[in-house]
């Protein structure tokens, strides 16, 4: 399959086309159709003969790959990938998809930044697929994997979990919804500098020079930066109590975690 460039959160996911179908609608190939329903008068439901993967996070959410059995499918940012996605985060090789006797099973390619499934990181063992299971590239994409005969997801929730961050307009979402009023050019900085490391501890010296680039490290005191950190809290926390956004490494640093 052709490769296709992804890229990262940068505008709103997209609704990803329905299950459920008229039956004049051409089918898919990789679908088998309920010919009893046909008859019926009630909408058709098709069911998938082939595995895929649907992207939950990005600005193309919603888009899909079928899976090969007699071929791997990998992932990452080189351009021979079969799912490229455009972000520094992630590897140029960074996971990869392949069928083994009878289920897909998905393996981390030493990536720098990890592949998680359903929140657990991959430790160089491969991890068997089931259907609905969630793969995370980076920190950054998601990926529900489709087992065959599952019925595809009518839409995508995954716009409403999670922080997302626009950078040209400096504009934050937290699980959906629009932080508001905007973070302070410190707060939001700080916020883009967590971002940017993929989910890697940043010290507090880069926090220094992402907020504070003009000046010294002698110049700023660990109180005012964990005011600050404290303070990015408040306002995410705002939308969302209920999962701690910013960790705070013990010795190292900050770093993000996002759902």
């Amino acid at each position: 399959m052709p490769p296709e460039a992804v890229t990262p959160d940068s505008a709103a996911p997209e609704t990803v086309e329905a299950a459920v179908v008229s039956p004049r609608r051409a089918s898919d190939p990789s679908e088998t159709t309920d010919l009893s329903a046909e008859t019926s008068g009630v909408p058709i439901v098709r069911h998938r003969e082939s595995a895929m993967l649907v992207l939950q996070r990005g600005s193309e959410a919603g888009r899909r790959w079928p899976l090969d059995r007699t071929r791997p499918l990998t992932i990452g940012r080189a351009e021979e990938c079969e799912i490229v996605l455009t972000d520094r985060q992630v590897s140029r090789y960074h996971a990869r998809i392949t069928w083994q006797g009878d289920h897909f099973e998905v393996v981390d390619l030493d990536s720098k930044n990890g592949t998680h499934v359903n929140g657990q990181e991959l430790q160089g063992e491969p991890a068997p697929l089931s259907d609905g299971d969630e793969i995370q590239i980076a920190l950054r994409f998601k990926l529900a994997f489709v087992d065959a005969g599952a019925t595809a997801p009518l839409t995508l929730d995954s716009d409403e979990k999670g922080l997302r961050l626009d950078k040209e307009t400096r504009q934050v979402w937290v699980n959906g919804k629009q932080v508001d009023p905007p973070l302070s050019l410190h707060q939001f900085r700080l916020l883009e500098t967590l971002w940017d490391a993929g989910g890697s501890v940043i010290t507090r010296d880069r926090v220094i020079g992402a907020v504070w680039p003009e000046a010294s490290s002698e110049g700023v005191s660990e109180q005012a930066i964990d005011a600050l950190v404290r303070r990015l809290r408040e306002r995410v926390a705002e939308t969302d109590e209920e999962f701690r956004y910013i960790v705070t490494v013990r010795g190292h640093g900050f770093r993000l975690e996002n759902r």
